[in-house]
């Protein structure tokens, strides 16, 4: 399997080097050359198979001979240590939980699949390092620290808005010590994500190895397709269709969503249910795509004003807006509907909601009007713990603290401050 750049001026590139550069040399996303739909026989016979073979089969085309087939699976078994539960929260609607692993965010799997490649391809090299760099709007931060702690051969650098992330999310991404490094920026997630696309194009920080554990990253993104399988392994019995809802930030999980379709997955449509942040909704909308600086909301982990993997998605459809908007649909919601949404979905069975999953809620609620005989799915992405700031005065509860965060809790916050890339780059060395 082959990489090309997005942006077209680029050498293709191996499942590794994409892996271990992150970004194109011309500022690029890679991208599958091929994308090769699974036979039919594997989605007659999913509900037999377990998490550890869908997933195989659906990324080992994409991995090809980069990772030798038992390696691989040694690397999904390691990745995939947990439950993906799928609640039922009012009759017809489903909560697809992704947060019951190491750091009770969705971001596990696709931290640990990409730290596990990334370490698989340093056996070898005694003396190299790689340094990962990455930006956070909330839960990225925390599970790439913990994905990648300890793995021998890789520093992590992470990068993240003061004062917009949770309690909760600052201190997994800055108690752990060992490799893991983080540094608190002045501005918004956006001006995170800006450095550190500038320090993969800095020839002066070439000997740094720098790669992404963004999204941007193939090896973070391409495994977010595993939950879309398995939803629709869960749910094939009830034989209706299934519509998606995704609350979108960096347009990540949504964008393999839409992979796994390409895939064959007899998905009938997505959404992606958007904060204030509504750069997609309005390019839907207008035609016109235009990216405005992020704002701050509860749900903070979705405050992304240029999501990356948007072009990712254009790509797939061939940028044909048209039959773009058959498969897809996207909505913006308040705060004050954010609110309103969790103490509805409390207040129908007891189930709660965090900030992001209620917005997936809501813009799944709104495109059910237009699939009423359709099943829809909306994606928990975080424990509702990560942002008890918000849940317990909004449904006037008291939340346990899980062992995962507990452990965290009582660590002192270690962290460097920046304002200016410069200051990144004096960091990096």
């Amino acid at each position: 399997m082959k990489y090309y750049s997005l942006n077209h001026n680029a050498p293709k590139v191996s499942f590794q080097e994409a892996v271990i550069q992150g970004l194109a040399s011309d500022k690029g996303l890679y991208f599958p050359e091929t994308i090769s739909a699974l036979p039919q026989s594997f989605f007659d016979k999913i509900e037999n198979l377990s998490n550890e073979e869908i997933a195989f089969e659906a990324i080992k085309q994409f991995v090809g001979d980069a990772i030798p087939e038992n390696k691989l699976k040694e690397i999904i078994a390691d990745t995939l240590c947990f439950d993906f539960p799928v609640v039922e929260v009012e009759k017809g609607i489903y909560s697809l939980e992704l947060f019951h692993g190491p750091t009770m965010a969705f971001k596990d799997v696709g931290a640990r699949f990409m730290s596990r490649c990334l370490a698989y391809f340093n056996k070898d090299k005694k003396d190299s390092k790689n340094t990962v760099l990455v930006a956070t709007s909330g839960d990225t931060g925390g599970a790439v620290a913990s994905g990648f702690l300890g793995v021998a051969g890789v520093e992590v650098i992470i990068l993240y808005p003061s004062g917009k992330v949770s309690d909760i999310q600052e201190k997994q991404l800055t108690t752990l010590g060992q490799n893991i490094k983080a540094l608190e920026v002045d501005g918004v997630f956006d001006d995170c994500q800006d450095m550190v696309k500038k320090a993969f194009l800095d020839e002066s920080l070439k000997h740094k190895n720098l790669t992404s554990a963004n999204s941007i990253n193939i090896a973070r993104w391409l495994p977010q397709m595993f939950y879309f399988f398995f939803a629709y392994k869960e749910l094939k019995k009830q034989n209706k269709e299934l519509v998606f809802s995704c609350p979108s930030g960096n347009f990540g999980n949504i964008c393999a969503g839409i992979m796994a379709k390409k895939l064959g997955l007899p998905l009938l449509h997505f959404v992606a249910s958007t904060n204030v942040n509504d750069t997609v909704p309005r390019f839907l909308a207008s035609g016109f795509y235009d990216p405005k600086p992020s704002k701050a909301t509860i749900s903070n982990a979705m405050d992304v004003g240029n999501p990356s993997n948007f072009i990712r998605i254009q790509e797939m459809y061939h940028n044909d807006l048209v039959q773009f908007k058959k498969d897809f649909s996207s909505y913006t919601f308040t705060d004050e509907e954010t609110i309103e949404a969790m103490k509805t979905i409390f207040t129908a069975n007891g189930y709660i909601a965090e900030p992001h999953g209620a917005v997936g809620y809501l813009g799944l609620k709104r495109e059910l009007h237009n699939y009423p005989n359709a099943i829809g799915v909306f994606l928990e992405t975080a424990h509702p713990i990560k942002f008890l700031d918000v849940v317990e005065p909004t449904l006037n509860v008291k939340l346990e603290i899980p062992a995962q965060i507990e452990s965290v809790m009582d660590r002192e916050k270690a962290s460097t401050k920046i304002k200016t890339y410069e200051e990144l780059k004096a960091f990096l060395g």
